[in-house]
């Protein structure tokens, strides 16, 4: 279903502004909601066109303007038929657009991202180091891990035992 023709770009943008109309003036249901049409897409050969909407309101306000679509399809594609000047009318299919929900799925995504943010700001901005504030030794320390002096190793490496003087 993708346009692969400039032709059929221009032919899915006109049915978007003729199906809005449409919907604006001619189709009177009362199920009929908030409806946006965001897009649509046209077959390459034009022999099909798939009508994305997206419906303001809750769930039941989505399934009623759903059977409302369904059941006005033949005014809509008449209205096409006519401002369309092709030698046969697109079938036609209407698509409720998961962009909104997609959308609002991401915002409370980043919101939950926001919270642990804050959360982690919070922890760090009272932590402390887990040693000592300077974890590195100095080259003044004389003492080594083991109790001895730094001054009892001679330049060779080997070790001397400080009371005996012998390696």
């Amino acid at each position: 279903m993708a346009q692969t023709s400039g032709r059929a770009a221009r032919v899915a943008d006109r049915i978007k502004v003729i199906v809005a109309q449409t919907l604006e003036r001619g189709v009177k249901d009362p199920r009929l909601g908030f409806v946006t049409i965001t897009d649509v897409r046209v077959t390459g050969d034009l022999q099909h066109a798939s009508i994305f909407y997206s419906v303001l309101g809750d769930e039941d306000a989505r399934e009623d303007t759903a059977t409302a679509l369904e059941s006005a399809k033949g005014l809509i594609r008449s209205a096409i038929g006519r401002g369309v000047r092709l030698r046969l009318t697109p079938s036609i299919e209407f698509i409720p657009d998961a962009i909104p929900e997609s959308a609002a799925h991401i915002e409370r995504l980043l919101h939950e991202a926001r919270q642990r943010d804050e959360a982690a700001r919070a922890v760090s901005a009272t932590a402390s180091f887990a040693g000592d504030a300077d974890p590195y030794r100095r080259p003044d320390e004389a003492t080594a891990e083991d109790g001895t002096d730094d001054a009892d190793t001679p330049a060779d490496g080997t070790r001397v035992d400080p009371g005996t003087g012998e390696d």
